[in-house]
C-alpha cells in the first residue's frame, strides 16, 4: 500500500518534490534574438500561445525592417509567381490552339508546378540560412541563398512532394466544386471563389483591359495571349498559390529542419508534424494576423470603385478607364502586390521564430517514482 500511495502522489501532484524537467538545447547557428521564452499561461490554444503567434508576426516585421536585404526574397518570390502566371496563361493558350491530350496537359501542368515550387523552396531555404547565419546584426540574403545549394537534393524531393500534393488538392477542389458541390449550397461558391473571380475582372484590377483591342488577334480573330494571361492565367496562379500556402502553413518547419538540422525528408516531415502539435495555435494566429493585413489592403479596392463611380462611372467602370484612373489603379495594384509578398516574407521569418521557440521550449518528462527504501 505504501508503494501504491507513493506512485499516486507522483502522478496526481501530491508529492512535494517537483518532477524532472528536461530542456532541449538550442540548435547551433540560430541567433539568440530568436530564442524567446514562452509567455506564462501559454498552453496549447491558450491566450499566451496566441500572443506568441502574434508576437512572432510582429518580430518578423521588426527583423525585416532591420535587415532590408531580405527584401530580395520578396522581389524574387514575386518574379517566380509572375512567371507562373505567364506560364499558366501560355498553357491555356496552347491547350486552346493545339488541344494536346490530357496526359501532355498533366505533364506540362506538373512541370510548371514543380519549377515554381523548386524556386520558392530554394528561396525559403536561403531566407532561413541568411537569418540564422547573420553577422554583426545584418543578414545577407544572397549568402544564405548560395548556401542552400548544399541541400539541393532535399529541396528537389520536397518540391516534388509539394507539387504532387498541390496538384492533387487542386483536382479534389475542382471535383468538389464542379461534380459533388450540392446545388443548394452553390451560393457558398458564389460568395467565395466566384466572387473573387468576378472582382479581379473589375476596376481597379482590369485597368489595362480594353476589350476591343485585346480580345482579338488582328487578321486572325480569337483571344489574344495577353487575355489568357490576365485574367485566366492570374486566376490559375491565385488558386495554385492558395493551395501551396496551405501546404506551407501545414508543414512550416520542414525546410528549417532540412537546412538547419540537416534532417532527411522523412525526418523533417515527421519532426514538423510533431512540432505543429505544440505550436499549431501560434502558427494559426501568426497566419491570421498577416492575412488580415493583406485582406485589409485588398478591401481598399472598394474605395477606389466608389470614387470612380462618383466621378466618372461609365468610362471608368464599364469602358476603358482614362489615363488618370489607370495610373491610380496601377499604384493600388503595385501596393497590394507589394504588401502581399512582404507579408509572405514576414511569414517566413516568423516561421523561423516559431521554430526556434519550439526547439527551445522546455519539455516535461513523466517522472518515475523513487525506489522505496
Amino acid at each position: 500500500m505504501t508503494r501504491v500511495s507513493e506512485i499516486a502522489e507522483y502522478w496526481f501532484g501530491l508529492c512535494r518534490k517537483p518532477p524532472a524537467v528536461h530542456t532541449t538545447q538550442m540548435s547551433a547557428g540560430i541567433p539568440a534574438e530568436f530564442a524567446h521564452e514562452g509567455i506564462p499561461g501559454g498552453g496549447a490554444g491558450g491566450s499566451g500561445t496566441i500572443r506568441r503567434g502574434i508576437g512572432a508576426a510582429l518580430s518578423g516585421m521588426g527583423t525585416l525592417n532591420r535587415n532590408r536585404q531580405l527584401l530580395w526574397f520578396t522581389l524574387l518570390a514575386g518574379l517566380v509567381l509572375a512567371g507562373n502566371t505567364v506560364c499558366q496563361g501560355a498553357l491555356r493558350y496552347i491547350g486552346r490552339i493545339l488541344q494536346p491530350d490530357i496526359i501532355v496537359s498533366y505533364i506540362l501542368d506538373f512541370f510548371i508546378a514543380f519549377a515554381t515550387l523548386f524556386c520558392l523552396v530554394s528561396l525559403l531555404a536561403g531566407l532561413f540560412l541568411s537569418i540564422s547565419s547573420k553577422k554583426n546584426g545584418s543578414a545577407s540574403f544572397f549568402e544564405g541563398f548560395a548556401g542552400a545549394k548544399k541541400y539541393l537534393k532535399a529541396i528537389v524531393i520536397w518540391s516534388l512532394i509539394l507539387a504532387l500534393a498541390g496538384m492533387l488538392l487542386l483536382r479534389i477542389y475542382f471535383n468538389l466544386i464542379i461534380v459533388w458541390f450540392p446545388h443548394e449550397l452553390r451560393f457558398l461558391y458564389d460568395f467565395g471563389p466566384g466572387l473573387f473571380t468576378s472582382t479581379i475582372t473589375q476596376f481597379p484590377f482590369n485597368w489595362t483591359l480594353d476589350w476591343n483591342m485585346l480580345t482579338e488577334i488582328p487578321g486572325y480573330g480569337g483571344r489574344s495571349l495577353l487575355l489568357w494571361i490576365y485574367p485566366f492565367g492570374l486566376w490559375e496562379t491565385v488558386q495554385f498559390s492558395a493551395i501551396i500556402l496551405l501546404l506551407f502553413v501545414l508543414t512550416p518547419f520542414v525546410v528549417p529542419l532540412i537546412v538547419l538540422e540537416q534532417k532527411t525528408i522523412m525526418q523533417a516531415v515527421a519532426g514538423s508534424f510533431a512540432m505543429m502539435k505544440k505550436t499549431w495555435a501560434e502558427v494559426a494566429a501568426c497566419a491570421l494576423v498577416l492575412g488580415v493585413v493583406v485582406f485589409g489592403v485588398f478591401l481598399i479596392h472598394l474605395l477606389l470603385q466608389a470614387l470612380s463611380g462618383m466621378v466618372d462611372p461609365y468610362q471608368t467602370v464599364i469602358f476603358h478607364p482614362p489615363a488618370t484612373w489607370i495610373a491610380l489603379a496601377l499604384l493600388y495594384n503595385v501596393a497590394l502586390v507589394t504588401v502581399a509578398f512582404v507579408a509572405a516574407t514576414v511569414g517566413g521569418i516568423a516561421a523561423l521564430d516559431l521554430y526556434t521557440s519550439a526547439m527551445s521550449r522546455p519539455i516535461t518528462a513523466s517522472p518515475e517514482p523513487e525506489p522505496h527504501s
